[in-house]
């Protein structure tokens, strides 16, 4: 695929939607309704459209192309002589324009930045305001009316601002910039052997993934019986980018460092949703809901079974041959993937018997200490390693053990911090970060 196609939206992929200082990862697909603050729209037009270009909602849920032009049309009019807002009461009947006819303009299809307009033109004291009040006022006035959105390609610093915003507790309230300093330090470049333990609903894995660009091996070590990937999956990476992805449970590393590594406990199918089930969902309205939900599809199943078996006289010999043909299909194709993963699961054991990874990240809800201690059997001398924690006590546990064991060089701990200032230049603010 060439950059051009990369950057080109098409069905299938994952985009971010973006509005203002918010975002949301969705698949792209046609005539599927999208939810996002407070609007509701399809994604067909914006299929063939370049990632970045910024979108206005319009009547029946369809998206339209922003003209630039259109972007500056409303402009902070002349402001006040006064250097403040002192004189200014907020009385509320500074808006001749009513909540009707407000709803009006809407009804009569009035686009959001023309709305704008006629608030500003109808507000008695809006010339009386600072430059800066006017720029705050039509610029919250744009957000409540202006249903603007645009779609931006998933990146690292994307996905990992949206959930730190959305759910910070998922990724164990792991910041942008300090993923970027962990990529860093543990020397992550493509044709690298990475081993990574995350429990991060796969956002460090999935940033791994982004900085190697399908090159090289990663080894993904998870608890329980399958690893979460959901912001894994939200990178929209091509397939070519998993064939160098391998997985392997905690719970069979101290079988591998042993040499008592065998197949027999590997976990089935069953075993592997309902681990994932419990990894993904940690509160226990989630857990209800998936109950409920099987529930309401097996008793969906036992329904649609009824009537099956009053007409079962009925039906004709080639349908029953038929149905029994794509049993046997459904039993051969889950064999089949059941003797794929057993394969790519002696590989990945292969892997970390050779004790020659690159590099090491550990990202983890669990005590880091027993996991480090393990995993570092597996990697190459004067090779990298990175542990991250959302609390200091276990990282200088971590610490104080690696010290008292010998065998690590340049062993730091440190605290990463974010500050953003907020600088004015003319009519511009730009935000920037240490």
């Amino acid at each position: 695929m060439d950059g051009g196609a990369r950057r080109v939206i098409r069905e299938g992929d994952w985009a971010v939607l973006k509005r203002n200082e918010v975002f949301k990862a969705v698949p792209v697909a046609r005539r599927r309704k999208i939810i996002f603050e407070k609007q509701w729209f399809y994604l067909d037009n914006a299929i063939g459209q370049i990632y970045g270009t910024t979108f206005e909602v319009t009547g029946g849920g369809n998206l339209q192309p922003k003209k630039r032009v259109e972007e500056t049309a409303t402009e902070a009019k002349e402001a006040g002589t006064d250097t403040d807002n002192r004189n200014i009461v907020d009385d509320g009947k500074s808006q001749k324009l009513t909540h009707d006819d407000i709803k009006a303009l809407k009804d009569k299809g009035i686009k959001g930045q023309e709305i704008v307009q006629q608030l500003i033109e109808n507000s008695t004291t809006f010339r009386d305001k600072t430059e800066f009040a006017q720029d705050k006022y039509i610029k919250k006035k744009k957000k409540k009316y202006e249903a603007i959105i645009t779609i931006v390609k998933p990146s690292t610093r994307i996905l990992s601002t949206m959930y730190y915003a959305r759910e910070p507790g998922k990724i164990n309230y792991l910041r942008y910039d300090t993923l970027a300093q962990m990529l860093t330090w543990g020397n992550v470049h493509a044709g690298n052997k990475m081993i990574v333990m995350e429990t991060c609903a796969g956002l460090v894995l999935g940033a791994v993934m982004e900085r190697m660009g399908g090159y090289g091996s990663i080894i993904n070590m998870y608890p329980g019986g399958g690893p979460v990937r959901a912001a894994t999956n939200c990178f929209g990476f091509p397939d070519s980018f998993f064939q160098m992805l391998y997985e392997f449970p905690l719970s069979k590393v101290e079988s591998v460092l042993s040499g008592t590594f065998s197949l027999k406990a590997l976990p089935s199918e069953s075993e592997d949703s309902m681990a994932l089930a419990e990894d993904s969902n940690g509160s226990g309205d989630d857990k209800q809901q998936l109950t409920q939900d099987a529930d309401m599809e097996s008793s969906a199943v036992m329904e649609s079974n009824q009537p099956e078996e009053q007409e079962a006289a009925d039906l004709p010999t080639e349908g029953e041959a038929f149905d029994n043909n794509k049993a046997k299909g459904t039993a051969h194709d889950k064999e089949k993937k059941q003797e794929e993963k057993r394969k790519k699961f002696v590989e990945t054991a292969a892997l970390l018997k050779d004790k020659n990874a690159d590099g090491l990240i550990i990202a983890s809800r669990f005590h880091p200490v027993p996991l480090l201690l393990s995993l570092l059997e597996f990697v190459a001398p004067s090779r990298p390693f990175v542990v991250y924690c959302q609390h200091k006590e276990p990282l200088v546990e971590c610490y104080t053990k690696l010290r008292e064991k010998g065998g690590v060089i340049n062993l730091k701990l440190s605290e990463t911090w974010l500050r953003s200032y907020q600088v004015r230049i003319g009519s511009v603010q730009v935000l920037l970060c240490e």
